[in-house]
């Protein structure tokens, strides 16, 4: 199914030699960086993101100020102004699903009524239907190896079927938006099963979802079928949408949906945009890293629960001696929180809970421990100018792989769930109507002439020859 160049061999070495060109030609001093004051990733040195725009979606609270001085403090996250800790403590008591009102309260401003909410509930599930002949069409006609290249493409597809998809006004805007939070489990589970079919020589079962089920409930009988779920699955699954449905304004998809919201163009584009910033391993694909990680700890370590072996290991990744060899420890740290991710902290006990129904309570106990050490031999080895905590990925990922989710679904998982924040943020994009977001770049390149093309040859073996 893979389209592979028939020349690649041929022209490989000199795809190599102009990628050489790129690289030597397009490096700037790092010095440059620190003598224009670039606040390179939109942060200054402690990590505090330069201020770009204003939101009443979410807040992210790591820290208060004191005498002038940032102190870093336990992290929390609020959605329109409501701790995260309250609203789940909420739908919990109630023993119902949280997702459908998490995103009404991020769209509209205000949890709901329970008419409201049932009201809303009946239209996501009125929603949860592609196209005539979509599925066939669209997603089983060539299937991505990646299923978040996969649901771009379902997305931009989409444009073509939308009678009045330039159409920016805020009503228009969010009945698309509506559609598209309702789908997005079928265009990810049903990606990820043609894929499957095609190239791994999977059965292929396409379930029709069920518009009286939750998002939770929906997305794991498309990929298992009716009653093959536990009600301890479907509840925590339904946390993870809750805790991934926003993260304020600063996370790199959501400013993306900001950013090209801000050039006027329309739902389907946006979106698409912001799902190739989730895809990233440094966004949203950073729990498949985890996984990853610990599967090749646990490769390498031969007693889990000896502390001097996990943190010889830890070291190693630290060192660049282990795993990928990036030097990071995947699932601890954040941009923004220090002391504490509370998304991380609400998930840890229902992690734990989950661990015990499935028979793997040692592995919790080697993330739990990991967790622990992590922050201390981070802290020995590199300057940390704030706190340093496990973060939501360190978690999400082992109750994905629990909940016997494919790896390829991991992110899009992330992406089912921060569709909600996303069109919440692009609908106050378009009400605010500011102006384009256009940063400032600035040239580092000395000034040259223009070289006639007959005395190219000469100025490149000048140049070889005084590099010599």
């Amino acid at each position: 199914m893979n389209r592979i160049d028939p020349h690649f061999s041929e022209v490989l070495p000199k795809i190599r030699e102009l990628a050489s060109l790129c690289v030597n030609n397009g490096s700037i001093d790092p010095e440059l960086y620190r003598k224009y004051d670039v606040k390179r990733g939109l942060r200054d040195i402690s990590g505090q993101g330069v201020l770009t725009g204003l939101t009443e979606i979410a807040e992210v609270h790591s820290y208060t100020i004191r005498d002038a001085e940032y102190v870093p403090c336990e992290g929390k996250l609020y959605y329109r102004g409501i701790d995260i800790d309250d609203i789940v403590d909420g739908f919990l008591q109630d023993k119902r699903f949280g997702f459908e009102e998490t995103t009404y309260l991020l769209l509209f401003g205000n949890l709901p009524t329970q008419e409201q909410l049932d009201e809303f509930n009946e239209l996501l599930g009125s929603y949860r239907s592609l196209p005539t002949n979509f599925v066939r069409d669209v997603i089983m006609k060539a299937p991505s190896r990646n299923m978040m290249n996969s649901l771009a493409k379902g997305v931009l597809t989409l444009y073509s079927y939308d009678a009045n998809a330039d159409d920016i006004s805020v009503p228009n805007v969010l009945r698309q938006s509506l559609e598209l939070i309702a789908i997005f489990p079928m265009l990810v589970v049903y990606g990820f099963q043609a894929y499957s079919y095609y190239h791994d020589n999977q059965s292929l079962m396409i379930h029709s979802p069920n518009p009286l089920l939750s998002t939770a409930e929906n997305v794991l009988l498309l990929l298992r079928g009716y009653n093959n779920y536990t009600e301890l699955e479907a509840k925590i699954l339904d946390l993870a949408l809750v805790l991934h449905a926003d993260h304020g304004g600063g996370n790199n998809s959501t400013f993306t949906t900001h950013v090209v919201t801000s050039s006027g163009t329309d739902t389907y584009s946006a979106i698409a945009a912001a799902i190739g910033s989730l895809k990233g391993p440094r966004h949203g694909g950073a729990n498949i890293k985890v996984v990853e990680m610990f599967e090749d700890l646990k490769a390498n370590v031969s007693d889990w629960e000896d502390e001097e072996q996990v943190s010889a290991y830890l070291e190693k990744l630290l060192n660049k001696e282990a795993f990928d060899k990036t030097g990071l420890i995947y699932g601890i740290g954040h941009a923004v929180y220090s002391l504490s991710d509370p998304r991380a902290r609400i998930f840890k006990g229902f992690v734990r809970e989950l661990s015990v129904e499935k028979g793997r309570e040692k592995e919790f106990k080697l993330y739990d421990m990991v967790e622990r050490l992590a922050p201390q031999i981070i802290g020995k080895k590199r300057k940390i100018y704030k706190g340093i905590s496990a973060n939501v990925d360190f978690y999400s990922g082992f109750v994905y792989s629990m909940l016997n989710l494919p790896l390829e679904l991991y992110t899009p998982i992330f992406a089912v769930a921060r569709i909600s924040g996303w069109c919440a943020h692009r609908i106050e994009e378009l009400i605010n109507a500011g102006k384009i977001i256009r940063p400032a770049y600035k040239n580092v390149a000395s000034r040259r002439s223009y070289v006639p093309i007959s005395e190219r040859v000469q100025e490149a073996a000048e140049k070889t020859e005084g590099n010599s």
